[in-house]
């Protein structure tokens, strides 16, 4: 019966991994809950230790699983350490730190909303390193899907969208979108290795060029407060959008391509507003339905071949 179980485990973890969709909303709904944790931990953690801590602590999670590929595939390691060194430093170290603090100035509904553009980054990154352009119907679901954002960021209202004001924190965020098209377009010259190997290196080296910047800011005074909310959001910020978030990210990416991938990214903000709904009470409004509709019709057709 244990056997049975285990082959049970391997072809549902199978299957999984073979369901791009499945796996790229996924990620966009982790990303989601980390984007609230992070304007919510304000105050508690500065964002670089943030950072750190959501680094260090995934890779901590993940090493002893990627003890035996990381040994086998030490060789493709080091023969790619320079390449290694570039995804981390722009999909791990950089991108979420400038994130983690741009949230310290500005909200999560502006967060929400500019991580709305970042498919736009990602095709800009592709057509800039290898030529790929965004077919007529990538660029017509990615228009659509985007308009089904700001209906529900905006709560369907153009004075809202009018009055919405950007500061250094937003600044910020489009400069993190701008780093992460790139890290999301050049996944695909990322050597071949198991994927546990890819992210156990990645993360461990995103979290040890983030260490210097961490020392800095303990030494400015900037010191976290070690409380239960931050123990809880850093469990969370470890596993969810970090380990798994990346996991399927990356293999979402391997099946269908970043331009495909990148609309999913519109989900984000589609996630957060039902969290909104089901944890903060607020109510389901007519907006919500119409953004929905136009984010999943955008999508679709976008993905489509």
């Amino acid at each position: 019966m244990p056997g049975a179980r285990a082959e049970s485990l391997t072809r549902a973890r199978g299957w999984l991994f073979d369901q791009p969709y499945l796996l790229l909303s996924l990620t966009s709904l982790f990303w989601a809950g980390n984007t609230v944790l992070g304007r919510f931990i304000v105050g508690h953690v500065p964002p670089m230790t943030l950072a750190f801590i959501r680094w260090g602590g995934a890779s901590a999670i993940l090493l002893p699983f990627a003890v035996p590929h990381l040994v086998r595939d030490w060789p493709a390691i080091r023969k790619n350490a320079g390449l290694m060194t570039l995804l981390s430093f722009t999909g791990f170290s950089v991108y979420n730190t400038l994130a983690y603090y741009g949230l310290q100035y500005t909200s999560a509904i502006n967060g929400l909303l500019l991580q709305s553009v970042g498919p736009l980054f990602v095709a800009m990154w592709t057509f800039v390193l290898f030529g790929d352009r965004l077919t007529l119907r990538q660029t017509g679901g990615i228009c659509i899907s985007l308009s089904g954002v700001l209906v529900i960021v905006c709560h369907g209202s153009l004075d809202v969208l009018l009055s919405i004001k950007f500061n250094r924190g937003d600044v910020c965020f489009v400069v993190a979108l701008v780093v992460y098209g790139f890290y999301a377009a050049f996944l695909r010259r990322r050597p071949a290795m198991h994927p546990f190997s890819f992210l156990a290196v990645g993360m461990g080296l995103g979290a040890l060029m983030l260490a210097p910047a961490v020392a800095w800011e303990i030494g400015s005074g900037r010191i976290m407060v070690f409380d239960a909310e931050s123990v809880a959001t850093f469990a969370f910020i470890c596993v969810f959008p970090s380990l798994l978030g990346y996991l399927f990210l990356n293999r979402g990416i391997d099946l269908i391509g970043a331009n495909r991938a990148a609309p999913y990214i519109h989900l984000v903000p589609v996630f957060g507003s039902v969290m909104a709904i089901l944890l903060l009470g607020e109510q389901f409004e007519l907006y919500h339905a119409v953004g929905y509709g136009f984010v999943f019709t955008g999508i679709t057709i976008a993905t489509r071949k």
